[in-house]
């Protein structure tokens, strides 16, 4: 099947089913992931749909931002893997910030039982999965609370994180690029997102690689303001390299 065959073909099961999906893509028409991306950029330059974490919608929807619960079951092997290989950026005895998002919750889930950190979070998923640590320390920053994402927002929020300073943040995003930073589509979670890159010495960012080359309405920081970025081996060599020019750390798990 050629390209433009392939394309016209997923611009109609978009439209048939409201989202298209990386992955199930590549599957469906035997191509690597790497293809099909490619495939849903040619679609959006055309306004033909527009790409989402983890695939596309058609053209004309609002900026799609997914449930935690769907976020939750995307990718669950890579994330799974991704925040194994965060555990080796712990500190010994320190501090940590934990964003929200579903890998971010992962590795909080994963926290060793002998470990003794002092932990702040936002997220309410990563405060629940370590309520009950006996060796953290847990300080749970308040606000308004976000249904999407289960994580607190607005001035609450930024007041808090205006006021540490931690050895290392885990930070999650819905898209980034060499070129477009880090996106997410909530204006009100970018901000907080930005107050936790400032907040931390060092900025580790866990993103699977479905999430490379998406943009979303609020870019809240560049990959030069990140310190390494742990992913799957689905991110190519050649992204990689460019993720690395823009001075950011790779580690494919």
């Amino acid at each position: 099947m050629y390209a433009p065959e392939r394309q016209q073909e997923i611009l109609r099961l978009a439209r048939e089913g409201g989202r298209v999906e990386v992955l199930s893509l590549a599957d469906e028409f035997q191509v690597t992931a790497e293809t099909i991306r490619r495939d849903l950029k040619a679609l959006d330059r055309a306004g033909l749909v527009r790409r989402v974490h983890g695939g596309a919608i058609p053209a004309g929807r609002l900026d799609f931002e997914p449930d935690l619960a769907e976020r939750e079951s995307t990718a669950a092997d890579e994330k799974d893997r991704i925040a194994r290989a965060a555990l080796a950026e712990l500190p010994e005895d320190g501090s940590v910030i934990l964003d929200a998002g579903s890998t971010v919750a992962r590795l909080a889930a994963a926290f060793p039982l002998e470990c003794s950190l002092t932990v702040v979070t936002h997220a309410l998923p990563a405060a629940a999965r370590l309520a009950d640590h006996p060796g953290i320390d847990l300080h749970l920053v308040g606000g308004r609370v976000r249904h999407r994402t289960r994580a607190a927002v607005d001035a609450w929020a930024l007041r808090a994180y205006g006021e540490i300073r931690a050895d290392v943040v885990f930070l999650g995003t819905n898209g980034f690029s060499a070129a477009g930073g880090l996106t997410t589509p909530d204006l009100a979670e970018a901000a907080v997102k930005r107050a936790l890159v400032a907040a931390a010495r060092r900025v580790v960012l866990l993103a699977d690689s479905a999430k490379y080359g998406e943009e979303h309405f609020a870019r809240f920081a560049d990959l030069a303001d990140v310190d390494l970025l742990i992913t799957d081996s689905g991110l190519s060599p050649e992204d990689a390299a460019a993720v690395e020019a823009a001075g950011t750390e790779v580690v494919r798990t």
